[in-house]
């Protein structure tokens, strides 16, 4: 099938046409970014330099921190310039490949999530094997496969995309291209493109999700069969404290989006909720684990007192 696309570009509707709420919403989002930037800048720093963070644990909580700066630099500086100047005009081919990166680095973000908790399943479940099973090799070769597996999802939504017709109205009720609102204005059948938002999509969201409950449900478990006192138990669960609650804050917005999808859900719902884990979800995540690792704390405070 050709590509017969007529629309050279799409319009970015944004969030509002309300001037007032306009300069709230570029105020707040310009400081959740700029916090975003420089929180998850820090602890890629922080990774890096400090001998004492290079375990398996802040390996993946770098790559954590580096995935959030690009998933939301996808996204926020054009709502932003949406903000500040109006309804933003996007090419075709850019529409294409801010769709792809965000579900690329979304998508990614939802499987290292659930390495992470793999991870931590075996911190705590199987500690004497630790160090033989999460060995530098296994922790990159995790790595490269949560960057593969997302960036493979999201190159067959922009491929797909890419063959639809788009021959009516061009304006996209949304602040980035996102696949729901591309569907509504396409001419051509999107049969094919709803089922695998329908399958492949649900399925990476769901599936690394059930692994995250499988994992915590054993921790939950052993920390209960193993250890005796309340205060051991809170000990060992507060190594998974940080993991969980950022766990939560992704995964409650993106499984109310897409987890069944559908072309006639609310768009200005579906837009709210984007906001979540595009904008807040990544500026809280560093502040999240800065706030709640002691670890992260005094390697941070080291650095600072050097200064």
């Amino acid at each position: 099938m050709l590509n017969k696309t007529e629309v050279s570009e799409f319009i970015l509707l944004g969030l509002t046409a309300r001037q007032g709420l306009q300069r709230f919403f570029f105020t707040s989002f310009l400081f959740l970014y700029l916090t975003t930037l420089v929180g998850n800048g820090a602890i890629m720093t922080l990774v890096g330099l400090k001998p004492q963070l290079h375990t398996p644990m802040y390996f993946f909580l770098g790559n954590l921190s580096c995935l959030d700066i690009f998933f939301s630099t996808t996204t926020v500086p054009k709502m932003l310039t949406g903000l500040l100047f109006g309804h933003q005009p996007i090419s075709f081919a850019g529409c294409l490949a801010q769709l792809h990166f965000f579900h690329f680095l979304g998508s990614t973000e939802a499987v290292l999530l659930a390495t992470m908790a793999y991870d931590r399943y075996v911190a705590i479940c199987h500690p004497l094997c630790y160090t033989l099973v999460m060995s530098p090799r296994t922790c990159l070769l995790l790595a490269v496969a949560s960057w593969s597996s997302g960036f493979v999802h999201a190159l067959m939504h922009s491929v797909m995309t890419s063959r639809l017709s788009f021959c009516g109205h061009n304006h996209v009720h949304h602040f980035f291209c996102d696949i729901k609102p591309l569907l509504n204005l396409a001419c051509s059948s999107t049969n094919l493109n709803m089922t695998l938002l329908n399958v492949v999509t649900t399925s990476i969201v769901l599936g690394p999700f059930i692994l995250i409950v499988l994992s915590y449900l054993y921790i939950i478990s052993s920390i209960f069969q193993k250890v005796q006192s309340q205060e051991g138990r809170w000990k060992l669960f507060s190594t998974c404290a940080s993991h969980l609650t950022v766990v939560v804050l992704f995964y409650i917005p993106v499984l109310f989006n897409y987890t069944p999808p559908s072309l006639g859900s609310s768009l200005e719902r579906d837009v709210r909720v984007s906001l979540i884990y595009s904008a807040v979800t990544p500026a809280l995540n560093p502040l999240i684990y800065t706030l709640r690792n002691q670890e992260v704390r005094s390697a941070l405070k080291k650095i600072l007192k050097k200064k």
